[in-house]
C-alpha cells in the first residue's frame, strides 16, 4: 500500500470506484500469463507481419497506435508502482530485447522496454511498441531465454497490430459497462459485472494468442536462444500459481483463473514448435550466467513505499504501522490497498486516507461511503490506545465489518467481508483490529527490503541448507525450489549458482 491517500477503492459495499487502471493492465493475480487463451495442439495459424510498423521514438500525430501507447504509458507505470531503476538489470533486459528485435517480423519496428516496480509476475505490450515486464517476472525467471520467451510473445502482438484490433472491442465494451454502472452502480453484482468486463478487455482473441505463440517461439530460435524456454517458463509460472494459492486443491474454475490459458496444452504447443530447431537440450543458448549476474540484488516482493508482507503480517515502516491477518490467509499488497483472502470466501481490505479536519470517527463512518451501513451498529472503540470506531453493513450476499482507526491526521480503514450469515465475521475482524498498532523505532529500523541474491554452491551445501538461508517466507524449501525451477528430486553441485531471497 502506497503512502498516498486512497479514497474510494473498489470493494463490495464501498461507494465509488477504484482509480481505473489502463485498459490493458491486468490483475496482480495474473500469474500464468498476461494473455488469455485456450490452446489447441493441432491449430496452425497463418502468420504474417503488419505492413505498418509501430514506431516509438516519435509519436506521430496521425498514428492512432502510437498515440494510444503514449497516452496509456504513464498510467501503466503509475498503476504498477513506477519504473524499477537499476542500471545492471536495465542493461540485461535491453540486451535481450535487442537480440529479439533483430529477428522480429518487422525489422523497422522499434520498442521501448520498461521494467515495472511490481512483484506481480506479468508482461504485456501496448500499441506503438511499448513493452513492459515486472521485476517479479524477472525474479522468477532463471535465464535470459525464459525472459526472451515472454518478450517475444508480446512483441508478436505489436508487430501483428493486435492492440488496435482489441481497441475496437474495448469501445463496444465501454458502452455496455456504462449501462451496467447506471443500473447497478452500488450493487455488488454490478461491480462484478464491470470487473468481468475489464478482464475481457485485457484478453487478446484466441487466434491472436495463437499467432503470438508461434511467432514468439520462432523468434527465440532465430535469435539464438533456447527455443524450449517458452514451455519451461510456462511450467514455472504454473508452479508459482499453485504456490501462491490459498488452497491449492480448491476449484479455481471461477473468476479470473477461468479465462487463463490451458497450461498443459500451451506447454505442449510451445514444445512442438520448438522442435523445428532441434531436440530439447541441443539447440540455443539459455544465457544463464549473464542473466543471473544481471538480477543479482534485484528487489524482491514489496517495495518500501508500499510496505512489506512478512508471513501473515503487513508492516509499513514509513507509516509506522503493522497488523496481522489470520492463519491460512493470503495477503496481496496492491498499490491502492492491501487485500487478503482466506478460507470460506472471507476477504479483507485495508487502506488509509488523509483526515486534516480530524472529524469524529463515528461521523466519518456514517458519512455515506459505505453502502448497506446499519447506523445502529456504529460505536466508538479504542484499539491499542488509538481512537477507533466500528460498524456493520450488509449488501446482496455479504456481511461486512467496518473498522476505522486514527493516527495523527490519517484514518486507516479495515473492511472484512464474509458470505451472509457466516460466523467468521467477528473472529476475523477482531483479530485484525486487535493486531493493529504502531511500530516501535527498533522495528522500523530493522525492516529492510528483500532481494534476489545469487550464491555459488559450496562443498557440503545441499538444497536444504541453501533453502534455510531464505528470508521472508515460512515455506523456505518450497520457495527455494520454485525460484530455481527445481524438482523434488533435484540436487546441487559445488560451483552451481542458485538464487536465494535475503536482505
Amino acid at each position: 500500500m502506497t503512502r498516498r491517500a486512497v479514497t474510494n477503492g473498489w470493494f463490495p459495499a464501498w461507494r465509488g470506484g477504484m482509480a481505473s487502471r489502463s485498459l490493458v493492465a491486468l490483475s496482480a493475480g495474473a500469474l500464468l500469463s498476461a494473455c488469455q487463451s485456450l490452446i489447441e495442439q493441432t491449430y496452425q495459424p497463418t502468420v504474417s507481419p503488419s505492413s505498418n510498423p509501430q514506431i516509438v521514438e516519435e509519436v506521430q500525430k496521425n498514428d492512432p497506435r502510437a498515440q494510444l501507447g503514449a497516452r496509456e504509458h504513464p498510467r501503466i507505470v503509475a498503476s504498477y508502482g513506477g519504473e524499477y531503476r537499476d542500471a545492471k538489470t536495465e542493461r540485461l533486459v535491453a540486451r535481450i530485447t535487442g537480440a529479439l528485435t533483430a529477428v522480429s517480423e518487422n525489422p523497422q519496428q522499434s520498442y521501448r522496454i520498461t521494467i515495472l516496480n511490481s512483484p506481480a509476475i506479468n508482461a504485456f505490450a501496448l500499441p506503438g511498441g511499448y513493452l513492459y515486464v515486472t521485476r517479479g517476472l524477472l525474479a522468477l525467471a532463471n535465464d535470459a531465454s525464459e525472459v526472451a520467451a515472454v518478450l517475444s510473445h508480446e512483441m508478436a502482438h505489436v508487430t501483428a497490430n493486435h492492440g488496435i484490433q482489441r481497441q475496437q472491442r474495448e469501445e463496444a465494451e465501454v458502452i455496455a459497462s456504462r449501462v451496467v454502472a447506471e443500473v447497478l452502480s452500488s450493487d455488488l453484482a454490478g461491480k462484478q459485472a464491470l470487473a468481468r468486463g475489464k478482464l475481457r478487455l485485457a484478453a487478446f482473441s484466441r487466434n491472436q494468442e495463437l499467432q503470438a505463440d508461434v511467432i514468439g517461439v520462432r523468434m527465440l530460435g532465430e535469435a539464438g536462444y533456447d527455443p524450449y524456454a517458452a514451455a519451461r517458463f510456462l511450467d514455472s509460472m504454473a508452479a508459482y500459481s499453485r504456490f501462491t494459492s490459498v488452497d491449492p486443491e480448491a476449484d479455481q474454475s471461477l473468476d479470473f483463473l477461468s479465462s487463463h490459458p490451458n497450461a498443459p496444452q500451451r506447454v505442449e504447443l510451445a514444445r512442438r514448435h520448438a522442435r523445428a530447431f532441434g531436440p530439447e537440450g541441443t539447440s540455443g543458448d539459455r544465457g544463464r550466467e549473464y542473466y543471473l549476474a544481471g538480477i543479482d540484488g534485484l528487489l524482491y516482493g514489496d517495495s518500501p513505499q508500499e510496505g512489506y508482507v512478512r508471513g501473515q503480517t503487513f508492516l509499513h515502516g514509513q507509516l509506522g504501522i503493522r497488523f496481522d491477518v489470520p492463519v491460512d490467509f493470503q495477503i496481496d499488497n496492491k498499490a491502492e490497498a492491501v487485500l487478503a483472502t482466506g478460507p470460506g470466501d472471507v476477504a479483507i481490505r485495508f487502506d488509509g486516507i488523509g483526515d486534516a479536519n480530524r472529524r469524529s470517527l463515528t461521523d466519518y463512518i456514517a458519512s455515506g461511503w459505505v453502502t448497506g451501513l446499519r447506523p445502529d451498529t456504529i460505536k466508538p472503540i479504542t484499539v491499542n490506545g488509538l481512537e477507533a470506531a466500528t460498524a456493520r453493513a450488509s449488501a446482496d450476499r455479504w456481511d461486512f465489518d467496518v473498522t476505522v482507526i486514527r493516527i495523527d491526521d490519517r484514518i486507516y480503514r479495515f473492511l472484512t467481508a464474509v458470505p451472509k450469515g457466516s460466523s467468521a465475521l467477528e473472529a476475523t475482524a477482531s483479530q485484525l483490529r486487535n493486531s493493529f498498532r504502531r511500530m516501535t523505532t527498533n522495528e522500523i529500523q530493522a525492516l529492510r527490503p528483500l532481494r534476489i541474491r545469487v550464491v555459488t554452491v559450496r562443498s557440503g551445501d545441499t538444497i536444504a541448507t541453501l533453502a534455510s538461508r531464505m528470508m521472508g517466507t515460512e515455506r523456505k524449501l518450497d520457495l527455494f525450489r520454485l525460484i530455481n525451477a527445481m524438482q523434488v528430486t533435484s540436487t546441487v553441485r559445488p560451483g552451481d549458482k542458485v538464487k536465494i531471497i535475503s536482505e
